[in-house]
């Protein structure tokens, strides 16, 4: 998001030996600076410290591993899945700390949760080369089915976990549904919509579309207040850093039970490297006073592949596509690693037909695998808006801080979303026009924000002429929406600027600028439907929700309408 630069089927038991997890990318190449080195090794004593308290009296004592941060799963497929944890083999392991010995992770899954019934084990090391996190690529298990997991180190166990697999690629599919959230930065305030998704237990999957951790240093993006305080508290820009940042986000007790109650899918934006991330820089990166660039995205990059039970795809980056029977596929993408330079929307520089947001190879890739999708649904992860949004002729009460809060100095359009990109968009709608691909839905994250929308062929002449696709964007869990960044009550701005943007934008069906939350999507063979939901108080660690409005696509239409009740 644009903003300024802060002030087979087989249910066997079988035994696997698993190797340890491969990055993607190596770590920074060039020697790090002295400053470099004293900030990470004050940063992982400070760490360290708290470790060591967590630690039980007898661990302690003897030195034993223990699991800190939750286990996870991803990446569903119909006969696997991707587990993932981090072992704390003694406390001066910290994350980031780059030390700590070798430690043998035996990892457990079965198909109840007391671990009776194993269906297959194995063995992983936690090693500091990949800061003592582990993944299991499980595989031979059965499609759509719950399975339970745990991983022991030391004689000491994990948090059990739930996942789910695929259902298999040819099966008729009755329905899926999944949570989907975006941009969560942890000093704005406690991830209650992850706590809120963890205890529906009706998830296929959850889909997060982006920003799950942000670079900045402490109180640099909490326009609302910093209400907890990252670690480390300074801007991270080595490996060690995103580490550590990372670690702080996955001590959340909120995201550990939505990573134990259902398999993650997750995509990058850009505030996983630095905001306004482009491929050879970032808005929010100063190139030698901060490095290399290079250097800081591999190191991103190695940290993201390390912690998230993702994994690694086609060039080294988040985009990939799954499949859930003949219900659905899920084409999810990289719009930060390949895309041109964002511009100015002043002097047609948008247009250039030389100018991409998703790469050439990427498209080519997404263009065929919506064309040759034989499922019901194509669903798309896509971590920046796609329908346009213009916001123009708002008051300007509410174009000051929306244009602030987005980075538009001429508040015309936000060139980091696909309105930067006209050509790219023009593309792929026309593929799905000429190609008459039918139900493709776009969720998208970003703009800490919700919308549900039509993705228009013109939007000038919309809606006289046709739609070519849906989308749903769904708020931020914790980042700054304009309510936060103006400093005004909730509803206060939104019952002027949504009705203005509803109108300047015909084919937006809904808009709610300032509220926090997390969206529920369920497919069925007949409609997609967003259910939106909203939290009380992003700085209440016990705050509740309220569902908000619901809408939905019906099959063969490519348009969004309001139903006025949630799955």
């Amino acid at each position: 998001m644009s903003r300024p630069r802060p002030h087979s089927d087989a249910s066997a038991t079988t035994t696997a030996a698993t190797s340890p997890h491969a990055t993607t990318a190596a770590a920074p190449a060039s020697a790090p600076s002295r400053r470099t080195v004293v900030k990470a090794a004050a940063a992982g004593a400070a760490l360290a410290a708290p470790l060591a308290a967590a630690l039980p009296a007898r661990a302690a004592a003897a030195a034993a591993p223990v699991f800190l941060h939750g286990v996870a799963s991803g990446d569903p497929l119909p006969d696997g899945i991707l587990l993932w944890t981090r072992v704390t083999p003694v406390p001066e392991a910290a994350p980031g700390s780059g030390t700590g010995p070798d430690t043998p992770v035996e990892w457990v899954i079965a198909t109840d949760r007391s671990l009776s019934s194993v269906v297959s084990r194995g063995t992983v090391t936690a090693r500091a080369a990949t800061d003592h996190t582990v993944k299991a690529d499980v595989r031979g298990l059965r499609p759509a089915t719950d399975y339970y997991f745990r991983f022991t180190a030391g004689g000491v166990h994990s948090p059990v976990g739930r996942t789910r697999t695929a259902p298999a690629a040819d099966a008729p599919v009755d329905g899926l549904r999944f949570g989907v959230v975006s941009c969560a930065n942890y000093e704005a305030g406690y991830f209650s919509p992850y706590r809120h998704l963890a205890a529906r237990g009706d998830l296929d999957a959850w889909l997060h579309l982006g920003d799950y951790i942000y670079e900045y240093a402490s109180g640099g993006y909490a326009y609302g207040g910093v209400v907890r305080t990252y670690q480390p508290e300074h801007e991270i820009l080595t490996l060690a850093d995103y580490r550590m940042r990372h670690a702080r986000y996955k001590t959340d007790q909120d995201l550990q039970a939505l990573h134990a109650a259902a398999p993650c899918v997750a995509i990058w934006d850009d505030h996983e490297v630095a905001n306004d991330t482009w491929s050879g820089g970032a808005e929010n990166h100063t190139e030698g006073a901060e490095g290399a660039w290079a250097a800081r995205q591999a190191a991103a990059k190695q940290a993201y592949f390390e912690w998230m039970p993702v994994r690694p795809a086609i060039a080294g980056t988040t985009y990939r596509r799954l499949r859930f029977g003949r219900l659905a596929d899920l084409s999810l993408l990289d719009l930060r690693s390949f895309r041109s330079q964002q511009v100015s929307s002043a002097g047609g520089a948008v247009d250039d037909p030389d100018r991409t947001i998703t790469g050439r190879a990427q498209m080519d890739w997404l263009k065929s695998g919506l064309a040759s999708s034989d499922t019901t649904w194509r669903l798309v992860g896509n971590s920046v808006m796609i329908a346009p949004f213009s916001v123009a002729q708002l008051p300007e009460f509410v174009r000051e801080p929306l244009g602030e809060l987005l980075g538009l100095p001429d508040l015309a359009i936000s060139v980091d979303q696909w309105d930067g990109y006209t050509d790219d968009r023009k593309e792929l709608i026309s593929h799905l026009r000429s190609h008459s691909i039918r139900n493709t839905v776009f969720l998208t994250g970003d703009v800490h924000m919700a919308f549900a929308t039509d993705v228009p062929v013109n939007a000038t002449t919309y809606p006289l002429t046709a739609s070519a696709a849906t989308e749903f964007v769904v708020t931020s869990v914790t980042s700054d929406n304009l309510n936060d960044y103006v400093g005004v009550s909730e509803g206060a701005v939104t019952s002027v600027a949504d009705p203005v943007i509803r109108t300047l934008n015909r084919h937006i069906k809904f808009v709610d600028t300032d509220q926090h939350g997390y969206g529920v999507f369920s497919v069925t063979p007949q409609r997609a439907q967003m259910d939106y939901y909203r939290i009380s108080d992003r700085t209440d660690p016990a705050a509740t929700e309220h569902w908000v409005r619901s809408y939905r696509t019906l099959s063969g239409t490519q348009k969004a309408e309001r139903t006025y009740d949630p799955v």
